[in-house]
């Protein structure tokens, strides 16, 4: 008995050695938010107060000084992210997480990327403040890689720090102007679509064939070709452990329009979810600057920010900034392809892939004159038949450290007009709202024209020289407003006006949000930041209510049976409101989704119709699809000997949605809620692996809100009815000039990275429900509801 009770008394010590080995662990890892830091290259002391969401509030003697804090605090909550950020733009994914992201590195390696860092830090001017405060945050970011607790994910996955770098953060802008475009998900797809159906099928997708252009020869093996290279693109963002950016809104109206006779200001950016979420805000003060500001990860100026002078945002422009040319390969010389002047030779270059527990890949790039041939990335895809893609970002000078800086520096109007001036990609409208009563919007990114008969929405001919740029525009030929007689400035990623006397050509969603937006701004001249409040979660669609009466007036009533009349009825009386307890939002998407599968996917075929259904165009094409009696889309190829209609198939996608509704939920409509299909989930990189998801992904909660309403929430439609989302506002922030300490926000899960910090979810639940918190700006205020951590010079 003795014994046994020694073993149990054993077990008993082992375990507690072990929770407190545990607990002193995990306390290790969490972020310091008070006491005593010490950092090599300080000037001065810096008083940082972390407030009750985790928001730093830097105070300090110095900008150099400032931004070296900001590094070390950034790093200690998202170093993790900022290594997966860094890694994507030069192709190092799969060293740290093993053969599944090869695809995805070589895609990335082979754009250019790491090439134009080069060339754009070569050429930066090394006394300028946008370089030095730039290295003071790399400094910061290093000493806490240095001297810093190793966030837990880089042990799980058995990975070493290493020095953070200026290239990283250049890379890391990269990364985000790729993902801006949306040209490489659309143009080779629209392509294949127009040589496999023809020039007719598109005018029902809002798109202009390409009929008057060097039409490139159509065969099986050119669709084919196209096929490959538009799937890879879709499977190499689809895997990507980052999040994409993919819109956003953005108003802001002068004293004339509001309740104080201040200038307010409402920015929502639209980027792929995730966890941790995008944005790392924080508030730096100097004796001669202020700033509270949005940051990406490894990025040292705020990409969005407000003081008490200013305020900007941006939103995505959304312009077409990447054209595709298909070259031809001498015949008798595969390594020479047909240019104007002959044949020239194409530019190779070797690149070595890292993969994890695997041996090194080397990646051959091969280029052309317009840029490298991305349909070579992978094996299996042809070769014999080149395209090649021109990209603005790697083409022309990049100036978007400096053009950070600016924005985050200026001190007039003009001067933020400068900083959108320099930025040549991506396309971004860059909005502005001022406390002396200016609003504006610029957009930013460097215009070009083609010949009359070029469309840049498809694959180009490369051989004639026919289809190049013929000019690149000043940016003064840009669309831009400057307070405008009627009060306000808007943008929600939808075709802007010409001041060129030309539409630029783009990718634009269609005009719900925008519809919506001038909906409510126009009668109302009493704006406030409540009513701000309440707009900015608006998730009302006029266009599906407009959808609804199109499909229920060919939608024959006397032949449903009652439930199906009953759902039937309630469609018609729904005012086009997403709340997450409503019931026609789901009726509404299960016959869209049925619709489009009977619609698209018989002429598609699989593949494309996938393809198809994650690009903007089909958010621009339902309605105007739908509009039309006669359209080419109607017919089901697949049934022979007969010729179906508009009726035919909207009705069978009617009796189809409510029928799989009922199977999925039951005969009481009253069960069918919108939150109970319409959910999100913040998914960590880690959350892939079962075991690990409850303790890194927050979340899922039951939302309301659409695609295209005001509360955008974008998710792919599928067979199981269940809409998981996959991106909608970053963060959601108002600005008031009348009031601008208590201006508020929010993030869609915490300010934290890290899974062990009190700031890692404890925004996630207001968020959902559409609440705000207070953006601090008040000096007393903070000093009294922070924490307080001393940062001292070392030695």
């Amino acid at each position: 008995m003795r014994i046994f009770k020694k073993i149990l008394l054993g077990i008993l010590i082992f375990l507690v050695i072990v929770a407190i080995s545990g607990f002193i662990y995990i306390n290790s890892l969490k972020p310091q938010y008070s006491g005593n830091l010490e950092l090599q290259n300080l000037q001065s002391e810096v008083s940082t107060y972390f407030d009750d969401y985790g928001i730093p509030h830097i105070y300090a003697k110095n900008q150099e000084d400032a931004y070296t804090t900001l590094g070390y605090l950034h790093a200690q909550d998202r170093l993790w992210q900022m290594e997966l950020l860094k890694r994507i733009a030069p192709g190092r994914l799969s060293e740290i997480l093993g053969k599944d992201l090869l695809v995805t590195d070589k895609f990335f390696a082979t754009l250019g990327i790491e090439e134009a860092t080069e060339k754009a830090i070569k050429n930066i001017d090394k006394s300028s403040n946008a370089y030095k405060f730039a290295m003071a945050y790399i400094n910061g970011v290093n000493q806490f890689i240095d001297e810093g607790a190793t966030p837990i994910e880089f042990t799980l996955i058995g990975i070493e720090k290493e020095a953070y770098e200026l290239k990283d953060m250049y890379n890391i802008f990269g990364y985000m102007a790729f993902s801006f475009a949306m040209a490489q998900k659309t143009d080779p797809m629209l392509t294949a679509i127009q040589e496999k159906l023809g020039a007719e099928y598109l005018k029902d997708l809002d798109v202009v064939p390409n009929t008057k252009g060097t039409l490139i020869k159509s065969n099986s093996e050119n669709i084919k070709a196209l096929n490959e290279l538009s799937n890879q693109i879709a499977q190499v963002t689809k895997r990507l452990p980052m999040p994409a950016f993919i819109g956003s809104n953005s108003w802001v109206v002068n004293a004339n329009k509001t309740s104080t006779g201040s200038v307010l200001f409402a920015n929502d950016p639209h980027i792929g979810y995730a966890q941790p979420s995008v944005w790392y805000e924080a508030h730096i003060v100097t004796p001669n600057y202020e700033m509270y500001g949005y940051h990406i990860a490894g990025i040292s100026f705020p990409l969005l920010g407000h003081n008490r002078d200013y305020a900007y945002g941006l939103t995505m422009f959304e312009n077409d900034d990447i054209d595709f040319y298909q070259e031809t390969n001498n015949p008798s010389n595969k390594d020479e392809y047909k240019t104007p002047t002959g044949y020239a030779a194409y530019k190779k270059s070797t690149k070595s892939i890292k993969v994890k527990d695997e041996d090194d890949v080397v990646l051959e790039i091969k280029s052309s004159r317009h840029g490298p041939i991305m349909n070579g990335v992978q094996d299996e895809i042809s070769h014999d038949r080149p395209i090649a893609m021109s990209w603005v970002y790697t083409q022309h000078k990049i100036e978007i450290l400096q053009a950070g800086y600016k924005l985050s520096h200026s001190k007039t109007m003009e001067d933020v007009k400068q900083a959108a001036s320099m930025i040549h990609a991506p396309g971004l409208n860059v909005m502005y709202g001022d406390a002396k009563g200016n609003v504006a919007w610029w957009a930013s990114g460097q215009l070009y024209t083609h010949k009359e008969h070029v469309n840049p929405k498809f694959v180009l001919d490369g051989a004639s020289g026919e289809d190049d740029p013929i000019e690149y525009l000043d940016f003064s030929n840009n669309p831009m407003a400057e307070n405008p007689d009627w009060n306000y400035v808007y943008s929600a990623n939808n075709q802007p006006d010409s001041i060129a006397g030309m539409l630029y050509p783009g990718y634009y969603l269609p005009e719900d949000r925008a519809k919506r937006i001038v909906e409510l701004l126009e009668p109302k001249n009493n704006w406030s930041k409540e009513s701000f409040s309440k707009m900015i979660v608006d998730n009302t669609s006029s266009v599906a209510t407009s959808n609804v009466k199109v499909l229920t007036k060919v939608i024959n009533y006397n032949k449903l049976n009652k439930n199906q009349q009953r759902a039937m009825d309630i469609l018609q009386l729904w005012e086009g409101d997403n709340a997450v307890d409503g019931i026609a939002p789901t009726i509404y998407h299960r016959i869209i989704y049925r619709y489009l599968e009977n619609t698209f996917k018989d002429e598609l075929g699989d593949t494309l119709y996938s393809q198809l259904l994650r690009t903007h165009l089909i958010k621009r094409s339902i309605a105007l699809q739908i509009g039309n009696d006669t359209s080419m889309w109607w017919d089901d190829i697949e049934t022979a000997n007969v010729k179906e209609t508009k009726a035919d198939i909207i009705n069978a996608s009617f009796i189809e949605a409510i029928s799989s509704l009922e199977s999925q939920f039951g005969e009481d409509i009253m069960n069918w809620k919108w939150g109970t299909v319409h959910t999100l989930e913040h998914g960590h990189a880690l959350g892939a692996v079962k075991t690990l998801k409850p303790y890194f992904n927050v979340g899922p909660f039951e939302t309301g809100g659409t695609e295209e309403v005001i509360d955008n929430k974008a998710f792919d439609f599928n067979d199981t009815g269940l809409y998981d989302i996959k991106a909608g506002p970053s963060t959601r922030r108002i600005i008031d000039f009348s009031d601008v300490e208590n201006s508020i926000s929010i993030l869609p899960t915490g300010q934290s990275g890290n899974p062990f910090s009190e700031h890692y979810d404890d925004q996630a639940v207001m968020y959902s429900k559409g609440a705000f918190r207070k953006m601090k700006m008040n000096k007393e205020e903070i000093i009294e509801t922070s924490r307080l951590l001393k940062v001292v010079p070392k030695n």
